[in-house]
Protein backbone atom coordinates (compact mmCIF):
# COMPACT_ATOMS: atom_id res chain seq x y z
CA UNK A 1 0.00 0.00 0.00
CA UNK A 2 1.47 3.35 -1.09
CA UNK A 3 1.77 5.84 1.74
CA UNK A 4 -0.18 9.02 1.02
CA UNK A 5 1.96 12.15 0.82
CA UNK A 6 1.29 15.14 3.05
CA UNK A 7 -0.41 17.90 1.07
CA UNK A 8 1.40 21.21 1.45
CA UNK A 9 0.43 24.62 0.08
CA UNK A 10 3.31 27.07 -0.48
CA UNK A 11 2.56 30.75 -1.23
CA UNK A 12 5.24 33.10 -2.52
CA UNK A 13 5.13 36.00 -5.00
CA UNK A 14 8.57 35.08 -6.41
CA UNK A 15 8.31 32.38 -9.06
CA UNK A 16 11.87 31.11 -8.62
CA UNK A 17 11.15 30.44 -4.90
CA UNK A 18 8.06 28.40 -5.86
CA UNK A 19 10.06 26.41 -8.40
CA UNK A 20 12.89 25.85 -5.93
CA UNK A 21 10.45 24.62 -3.27
CA UNK A 22 8.79 22.20 -5.68
CA UNK A 23 12.13 20.90 -6.92
CA UNK A 24 13.37 20.32 -3.37
CA UNK A 25 10.27 18.65 -1.91
CA UNK A 26 8.30 17.14 -4.81
CA UNK A 27 9.28 13.62 -3.71
CA UNK A 28 8.25 14.32 -0.10
CA UNK A 29 4.92 16.13 -0.41
CA UNK A 30 1.84 16.63 -2.53
CA UNK A 31 2.61 20.27 -3.35
CA UNK A 32 0.24 23.10 -4.26
CA UNK A 33 1.80 26.41 -5.33
CA UNK A 34 0.31 29.93 -5.30
CA UNK A 35 1.84 33.25 -6.39
CA UNK A 36 -0.50 35.36 -4.23
CA UNK A 37 -2.65 35.23 -1.12
CA UNK A 38 -5.76 35.37 -3.30
CA UNK A 39 -4.67 32.33 -5.28
CA UNK A 40 -3.85 30.58 -2.01
CA UNK A 41 -7.43 31.14 -0.77
CA UNK A 42 -8.78 29.70 -4.01
CA UNK A 43 -6.67 26.55 -3.62
CA UNK A 44 -7.76 26.16 -0.01
CA UNK A 45 -11.39 26.29 -1.12
CA UNK A 46 -10.75 23.50 -3.62
CA UNK A 47 -8.46 21.21 -1.60
CA UNK A 48 -8.10 19.95 1.94
CA UNK A 49 -4.69 21.20 3.05
CA UNK A 50 -3.26 20.21 6.43
CA UNK A 51 -0.04 22.32 6.19
CA UNK A 52 0.35 25.83 4.69
CA UNK A 53 3.62 27.69 4.19
CA UNK A 54 3.69 31.34 3.17
CA UNK A 55 6.31 33.99 2.53
CA UNK A 56 5.91 37.05 4.76
CA UNK A 57 6.78 39.85 2.34
CA UNK A 58 4.32 39.82 -0.55
CA UNK A 59 2.77 42.80 -2.39
CA UNK A 60 -0.76 43.70 -1.36
CA UNK A 61 -1.05 41.23 1.54
CA UNK A 62 1.66 39.93 3.86
CA UNK A 63 1.90 36.33 4.97
CA UNK A 64 0.72 37.25 8.49
CA UNK A 65 -2.29 39.10 7.08
CA UNK A 66 -3.10 36.12 4.87
CA UNK A 67 -2.96 33.72 7.83
CA UNK A 68 -5.12 36.08 9.88
CA UNK A 69 -7.75 36.03 7.12
CA UNK A 70 -7.98 32.21 6.94
CA UNK A 71 -7.52 31.10 10.54
CA UNK A 72 -11.26 30.97 11.28
CA UNK A 73 -12.14 29.36 7.94
CA UNK A 74 -9.46 26.65 8.21
CA UNK A 75 -8.68 26.44 11.93
CA UNK A 76 -7.03 23.00 11.74
CA UNK A 77 -4.66 23.79 8.87
CA UNK A 78 -1.23 24.35 10.36
CA UNK A 79 0.34 27.69 9.32
CA UNK A 80 4.11 28.14 8.86
CA UNK A 81 5.69 31.48 7.94
CA UNK A 82 8.90 31.96 5.96
CA UNK A 83 10.51 35.30 6.71
CA UNK A 84 13.67 37.38 6.87
CA UNK A 85 15.32 38.64 10.04
CA UNK A 86 13.96 42.18 9.63
CA UNK A 87 10.36 41.01 10.16
CA UNK A 88 11.06 39.24 13.44
CA UNK A 89 8.89 41.48 15.68
CA UNK A 90 5.83 41.03 13.49
CA UNK A 91 6.45 37.30 13.48
CA UNK A 92 6.66 37.15 17.28
CA UNK A 93 3.33 38.96 17.53
CA UNK A 94 1.76 36.53 15.05
CA UNK A 95 3.03 33.53 17.03
CA UNK A 96 1.69 34.98 20.28
CA UNK A 97 -1.73 35.63 18.74
CA UNK A 98 -1.89 32.06 17.46
CA UNK A 99 -1.97 33.04 13.81
CA UNK A 100 0.96 30.77 12.93
CA UNK A 101 2.32 27.48 14.22
CA UNK A 102 6.00 28.15 13.49
CA UNK A 103 8.21 30.55 11.57
CA UNK A 104 11.33 29.68 9.57
CA UNK A 105 13.96 32.08 8.31
CA UNK A 106 15.03 32.38 4.70
CA UNK A 107 16.96 30.91 3.06
CA UNK A 108 15.30 27.75 4.30
CA UNK A 109 17.02 24.62 5.48
CA UNK A 110 15.53 21.56 3.78
CA UNK A 111 15.85 19.24 6.75
CA UNK A 112 14.29 21.84 9.05
CA UNK A 113 11.39 22.25 6.61
CA UNK A 114 10.83 18.47 6.58
CA UNK A 115 10.94 18.27 10.38
CA UNK A 116 8.58 21.20 10.95
CA UNK A 117 6.11 20.08 8.26
CA UNK A 118 5.97 16.61 9.83
CA UNK A 119 5.37 18.11 13.29
CA UNK A 120 2.63 20.34 11.89
CA UNK A 121 0.99 17.44 10.09
CA UNK A 122 1.05 15.26 13.22
CA UNK A 123 -0.70 18.00 15.21
CA UNK A 124 -3.24 18.49 12.40
CA UNK A 125 -4.09 14.78 12.36
CA UNK A 126 -4.40 14.68 16.14
CA UNK A 127 -6.85 17.58 16.05
CA UNK A 128 -8.89 16.00 13.26
CA UNK A 129 -9.07 12.69 15.15
CA UNK A 130 -10.07 14.53 18.32
CA UNK A 131 -12.92 16.25 16.46
CA UNK A 132 -14.13 12.90 15.12
CA UNK A 133 -13.95 11.30 18.57
CA UNK A 134 -15.92 14.21 20.05
CA UNK A 135 -18.59 13.76 17.40
CA UNK A 136 -18.78 10.04 18.12
CA UNK A 137 -18.97 10.75 21.85
CA UNK A 138 -21.75 13.30 21.35
CA UNK A 139 -23.67 10.81 19.22
CA UNK A 140 -23.16 8.11 21.86
CA UNK A 141 -24.48 10.39 24.62
CA UNK A 142 -27.54 11.29 22.56
CA UNK A 143 -28.24 7.62 21.83
CA UNK A 144 -27.72 6.74 25.48
CA UNK A 145 -30.27 9.35 26.56
CA UNK A 146 -32.80 7.99 24.08
CA UNK A 147 -31.94 4.42 25.02
CA UNK A 148 -32.45 4.94 28.75
CA UNK A 149 -35.71 6.84 28.28
CA UNK A 150 -37.21 4.47 25.70
CA UNK A 151 -35.96 1.31 27.38
CA UNK A 152 -37.44 2.26 30.73
CA UNK A 153 -40.74 3.19 29.07
CA UNK A 154 -40.93 0.03 26.95
CA UNK A 155 -40.01 -2.27 29.81
CA UNK A 156 -42.61 -0.72 32.12
CA UNK A 157 -45.43 -0.98 29.58
CA UNK A 158 -45.67 -4.82 29.55
CA UNK A 159 -45.22 -4.93 33.33
CA UNK A 160 -48.03 -2.43 33.86
CA UNK A 161 -50.13 -4.44 31.43
CA UNK A 162 -49.54 -7.63 33.43
CA UNK A 163 -50.38 -5.81 36.66
CA UNK A 164 -53.58 -4.48 35.11
CA UNK A 165 -54.61 -7.95 33.91
CA UNK A 166 -53.96 -9.44 37.37
CA UNK A 167 -56.17 -6.77 38.97
CA UNK A 168 -58.82 -7.34 36.31
CA UNK A 169 -58.76 -11.09 36.94
CA UNK A 170 -59.47 -10.50 40.61
CA UNK A 171 -62.56 -8.43 39.80
CA UNK A 172 -63.81 -10.19 36.65
CA UNK A 173 -65.34 -13.50 37.69
CA UNK A 174 -67.07 -14.10 34.35
CA UNK A 175 -64.08 -14.17 31.96
CA UNK A 176 -62.33 -17.57 31.86
CA UNK A 177 -58.92 -17.70 33.54
CA UNK A 178 -57.36 -18.94 30.28
CA UNK A 179 -58.12 -15.60 28.63
CA UNK A 180 -56.34 -13.73 31.41
CA UNK A 181 -53.38 -16.09 31.13
CA UNK A 182 -53.29 -15.52 27.36
CA UNK A 183 -53.12 -11.73 27.83
CA UNK A 184 -50.39 -12.11 30.46
CA UNK A 185 -48.44 -14.39 28.11
CA UNK A 186 -48.61 -11.79 25.33
CA UNK A 187 -47.22 -9.13 27.65
CA UNK A 188 -44.44 -11.41 28.87
CA UNK A 189 -43.46 -12.29 25.29
CA UNK A 190 -43.30 -8.60 24.37
CA UNK A 191 -41.03 -7.97 27.34
CA UNK A 192 -38.89 -10.99 26.41
CA UNK A 193 -38.44 -9.75 22.83
CA UNK A 194 -37.44 -6.32 24.08
CA UNK A 195 -34.89 -7.73 26.54
CA UNK A 196 -33.39 -9.99 23.85
CA UNK A 197 -33.06 -6.97 21.56
CA UNK A 198 -31.24 -5.08 24.29
CA UNK A 199 -28.84 -8.03 24.71
CA UNK A 200 -28.23 -8.06 20.94
CA UNK A 201 -27.63 -4.33 20.97
CA UNK A 202 -25.10 -4.71 23.80
CA UNK A 203 -23.23 -7.57 22.12
CA UNK A 204 -23.07 -5.76 18.79
CA UNK A 205 -21.60 -2.63 20.40
CA UNK A 206 -19.36 -4.37 22.92
CA UNK A 207 -17.37 -6.68 20.66
CA UNK A 208 -15.30 -5.76 17.62
CA UNK A 209 -15.80 -7.86 14.46
CA UNK A 210 -13.67 -10.99 14.08
CA UNK A 211 -13.15 -12.31 10.57
CA UNK A 212 -13.44 -16.08 10.07
CA UNK A 213 -14.50 -18.30 7.14
CA UNK A 214 -18.28 -18.04 6.66
CA UNK A 215 -20.60 -20.82 5.51
CA UNK A 216 -23.50 -18.84 4.09
CA UNK A 217 -25.63 -21.92 3.47
CA UNK A 218 -25.25 -22.94 7.11
CA UNK A 219 -26.11 -19.47 8.42
CA UNK A 220 -29.24 -19.27 6.25
CA UNK A 221 -30.31 -22.80 7.26
CA UNK A 222 -29.91 -21.99 10.98
CA UNK A 223 -31.91 -18.80 10.58
CA UNK A 224 -34.77 -20.51 8.74
CA UNK A 225 -35.01 -23.28 11.33
CA UNK A 226 -34.89 -20.81 14.22
CA UNK A 227 -37.77 -18.77 12.80
CA UNK A 228 -39.87 -21.45 11.09
CA UNK A 229 -42.32 -21.72 13.99
CA UNK A 230 -42.19 -18.13 15.16
CA UNK A 231 -45.97 -17.94 14.81
CA UNK A 232 -46.60 -21.06 16.83
CA UNK A 233 -48.17 -23.90 14.87
CA UNK A 234 -48.14 -21.99 11.58
CA UNK A 235 -45.13 -22.97 9.46
CA UNK A 236 -43.37 -20.04 7.80
CA UNK A 237 -42.90 -20.50 4.05
CA UNK A 238 -39.29 -19.60 3.26
CA UNK A 239 -37.50 -19.85 -0.10
CA UNK A 240 -33.68 -19.74 -0.12
CA UNK A 241 -31.09 -19.27 -2.85
CA UNK A 242 -27.47 -19.35 -1.68
CA UNK A 243 -24.53 -19.04 -4.05
CA UNK A 244 -21.03 -18.90 -2.61
CA UNK A 245 -17.92 -18.65 -4.77
CA UNK A 246 -14.74 -19.35 -2.84
CA UNK A 247 -13.94 -18.47 0.75
CA UNK A 248 -15.75 -15.57 2.39
CA UNK A 249 -14.40 -14.16 5.63
CA UNK A 250 -16.39 -11.98 7.99
CA UNK A 251 -17.92 -12.01 11.47
CA UNK A 252 -20.37 -14.93 11.54
CA UNK A 253 -22.01 -13.76 14.78
CA UNK A 254 -22.87 -10.36 13.32
CA UNK A 255 -24.05 -11.94 10.05
CA UNK A 256 -26.43 -14.19 12.01
CA UNK A 257 -27.61 -11.16 13.99
CA UNK A 258 -28.35 -9.26 10.76
CA UNK A 259 -30.15 -12.13 9.05
CA UNK A 260 -32.19 -13.15 12.10
CA UNK A 261 -33.42 -9.61 12.66
CA UNK A 262 -34.39 -9.17 9.01
CA UNK A 263 -36.26 -12.49 8.88
CA UNK A 264 -37.94 -11.92 12.24
CA UNK A 265 -38.98 -8.47 11.06
CA UNK A 266 -40.41 -9.91 7.83
CA UNK A 267 -42.49 -12.44 9.78
CA UNK A 268 -43.70 -9.86 12.27
CA UNK A 269 -45.03 -7.54 9.55
CA UNK A 270 -46.47 -10.19 7.25
CA UNK A 271 -50.09 -9.88 6.25
CA UNK A 272 -51.69 -13.31 6.43
CA UNK A 273 -49.45 -16.28 5.59
CA UNK A 274 -45.77 -15.19 5.67
CA UNK A 275 -43.75 -15.90 2.53
CA UNK A 276 -40.08 -14.97 2.77
CA UNK A 277 -37.24 -15.22 0.29
CA UNK A 278 -33.56 -15.20 1.34
CA UNK A 279 -30.95 -14.85 -1.39
CA UNK A 280 -27.17 -14.74 -0.95
CA UNK A 281 -24.62 -14.11 -3.70
CA UNK A 282 -21.14 -14.39 -2.17
CA UNK A 283 -18.07 -13.67 -4.29
CA UNK A 284 -14.38 -12.92 -3.82
CA UNK A 285 -14.97 -9.21 -3.08
CA UNK A 286 -18.37 -9.00 -1.40
CA UNK A 287 -21.54 -10.81 -0.45
CA UNK A 288 -24.99 -9.50 -1.28
CA UNK A 289 -27.79 -10.64 1.02
CA UNK A 290 -31.43 -9.99 0.13
CA UNK A 291 -34.42 -10.67 2.35
CA UNK A 292 -37.84 -10.04 0.82
CA UNK A 293 -41.38 -10.69 2.06
CA UNK A 294 -45.05 -10.47 1.11
CA UNK A 295 -45.89 -8.28 4.09
CA UNK A 296 -47.75 -5.04 4.59
CA UNK A 297 -44.85 -2.94 3.29
CA UNK A 298 -43.59 0.35 4.65
CA UNK A 299 -45.26 3.71 4.16
CA UNK A 300 -43.16 6.09 2.06
CA UNK A 301 -42.89 8.48 4.97
CA UNK A 302 -41.38 5.75 7.15
CA UNK A 303 -38.81 4.27 4.74
CA UNK A 304 -36.05 6.72 5.73
CA UNK A 305 -36.86 6.33 9.44
CA UNK A 306 -36.94 2.56 9.96
CA UNK A 307 -33.24 2.26 10.89
CA UNK A 308 -33.43 4.84 13.69
CA UNK A 309 -33.22 3.70 17.29
CA UNK A 310 -36.66 3.02 18.83
CA UNK A 311 -38.50 4.15 15.71
CA UNK A 312 -41.84 2.42 15.31
CA UNK A 313 -44.25 2.58 12.42
CA UNK A 314 -48.01 2.77 12.74
CA UNK A 315 -48.60 -0.94 12.12
CA UNK A 316 -50.24 -2.69 15.11
CA UNK A 317 -47.41 -5.27 15.17
CA UNK A 318 -44.77 -2.59 15.71
CA UNK A 319 -42.00 -4.08 17.80
CA UNK A 320 -39.32 -2.69 20.09
CA UNK A 321 -37.87 -0.31 17.51
CA UNK A 322 -34.41 -1.84 18.01
CA UNK A 323 -34.30 -4.63 15.43
CA UNK A 324 -33.52 -2.64 12.28
CA UNK A 325 -31.32 -0.23 14.22
CA UNK A 326 -29.22 -3.23 15.29
CA UNK A 327 -29.13 -4.43 11.67
CA UNK A 328 -27.77 -1.13 10.38
CA UNK A 329 -25.28 -0.83 13.24
CA UNK A 330 -23.94 -4.36 12.67
CA UNK A 331 -23.69 -3.77 8.92
CA UNK A 332 -21.80 -0.53 9.53
CA UNK A 333 -19.35 -2.30 11.83
CA UNK A 334 -18.68 -4.79 9.03
CA UNK A 335 -18.04 -1.82 6.67
CA UNK A 336 -21.07 -2.76 4.59
CA UNK A 337 -24.28 -1.06 3.52
CA UNK A 338 -27.99 -1.76 3.84
CA UNK A 339 -30.86 -0.42 1.75
CA UNK A 340 -34.60 -1.00 1.74
CA UNK A 341 -37.14 -1.03 -1.09
CA UNK A 342 -40.79 -1.25 -0.15
CA UNK A 343 -44.29 -0.63 -1.43
CA UNK A 344 -47.14 -0.28 1.00
CA UNK A 345 -49.33 -3.38 0.79
CA UNK A 346 -46.91 -5.18 -1.55
CA UNK A 347 -44.00 -6.32 0.60
CA UNK A 348 -40.48 -5.18 1.44
CA UNK A 349 -36.96 -6.11 0.34
CA UNK A 350 -33.80 -5.40 2.32
CA UNK A 351 -30.43 -5.56 0.52
CA UNK A 352 -27.23 -5.90 2.53
CA UNK A 353 -23.74 -5.71 1.04
CA UNK A 354 -20.83 -7.01 3.13
CA UNK A 355 -17.19 -6.85 1.97
CA UNK A 356 -15.02 -9.96 2.05
CA UNK A 357 -12.00 -9.82 4.38
CA UNK A 358 -9.66 -12.45 2.89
Amino acid sequence: MVEQKIRVLYIDDELHNLNAFKAAFRRDYDILLAESAEEGRRLLAEHEVPVILSDQRMPGETGIEFFESIKDLYPYSMRILLTGFTDIQAVISAVNLGNIFRYLQKPWDEEEIRRVVQEAYDINQTRVQLIEKNRELEKAYQELDRFVYSASHDMRAPLMSILGIVRLARLDRETPADEHFRMIEESVLKLDVFIRNIIQYYKNNRFEPEHHPVDWAGIVRECVEANRYQRGEEVIECETDVRQEGEFRSDGIKLRLILNNLVSNAIKYSDGHPKIRIAVDSGPERAILKVSDNGVGIAQGDVEQVFKMFYRGTHPNSGSGLGLYIVRDAVTRLHGSVTVRSEEGAGTEFTVEIPNHP
